[in-house]
């Protein structure tokens, strides 16, 4: 709930100066009544708007949709793709109820006809959008964070031991992180760097080649026998370790980055065993001395 005596700052998208000035009137008699203070912003176009947005936080805009240089559904298309997590109430001349109920379903808060707003309803519908808003927010969080705690239940009930004689045979009967604390670590270490590597590959759009390092680390984990649970067991450890107290934006990069390298690093352990299977030669592979300048830089 939106406290009293709090501000609340507001991104006003409109060109027309009559509407601007009745609107901040209009948010003026609220606080009278409300004793919130209203932080005002003003915009006369999209790309101004677009501006404001990338250097400062707001708790609302208010968004005209006729302006000189964006009309109809596009501002809001850009405002919502350029700040999702800022609410949007639309306003527009003309009451159309098929597109009012389209802008909501895009994530519009709400839709005012100009002439029909006064400051009862100006002050209601913002108090509202932000609330919805904030409530949707941490509905979806809980959602996602439901979705990774299951996620991290399925690996753990994954990288589980099964002591079946063809397991036994395949691979080492005794999990690698057992057998071998020192260096399973040490695989998590390497294979976490390499989440931090795709979590800025994906950020900053830039290329870093993990497919070698992935199959170096498939190399070794398949001259040490290691089973596709152990790999699921490396998988979950580092992707726990990185997430723990993490922001949950990050928590979902790690999640979603995460699924791409297990499945790819699975690809490589699976081509090793085929070729040693098939007698194909399959190198020793050599256990770096000290970590890659890429690692380093993500300790």
């Amino acid at each position: 709930m939106m406290k009293s005596n709090s501000t609340v700052s507001i991104l006003l998208i409109e060109n027309d100066p009559g509407d601007v000035q009745r609107l901040e009137s209009m948010l003026a008699g609220g606080e009278e009544t409300t004793h919130l203070h209203f932080a005002v912003t003003i915009a006369e176009d999209l790309h101004t708007a677009l501006q404001h947005l990338a250097d400062h936080a707001f708790d609302l805009a208010l968004l005209d949709l006729q302006l000189p240089d964006s009309q109809h559904i596009e501002p809001f298309v850009k405002i919502h793709e350029q700040a999702p997590d800022v609410p949007v109430i639309v306003m527009t001349d003309v009451e159309d109820e098929n597109f009012a109920i389209k802008l909501v379903q895009m994530g519009a808060q709400d839709y005012l006809v100009k002439e029909a707003i006064h400051t009862t309803l100006l002050i209601r519908s913002i108090r509202y959008a932000i609330e919805r808003h904030r409530m949707q927010v941490e509905l979806e969080q809980a959602r996602r964070d439901e979705q990774h705690e299951r996620e991290f239940r399925s690996l753990e009930h994954l990288s589980q031991p099964v002591n079946t004689t063809v397991t036994s045979r395949l691979f080492g009967a005794t999990p690698l992180r057992e057998s071998l604390p020192d260096l399973f670590n040490e695989l998590v270490q390497r294979y976490g760097n390499l989440l931090d590597i795709a979590l800025e590959q994906r950020t900053y759009k830039v290329d870093y080649e993990l497919s070698e390092d992935l199959r170096l680390i498939a190399e070794q984990l398949g001259f040490l026998k290691a089973s596709p649970r152990d790999v699921v067991k490396m998988h979950s450890t580092a992707l726990k370790r990185k997430t723990t107290n993490a922001a949950p934006q990050k928590v979902q990069a790690y999640v979603e980055e995460g699924r791409l390298m297990v499945l790819e690093l699975m690809g490589y352990l699976v081509s090793y065993y085929r070729n040693y299977a098939l007698g194909i030669s399959t190198r020793a592979p050599t256990v770096p001395k000290k970590k890659t300048r890429k690692e380093e830089g993500h300790e």
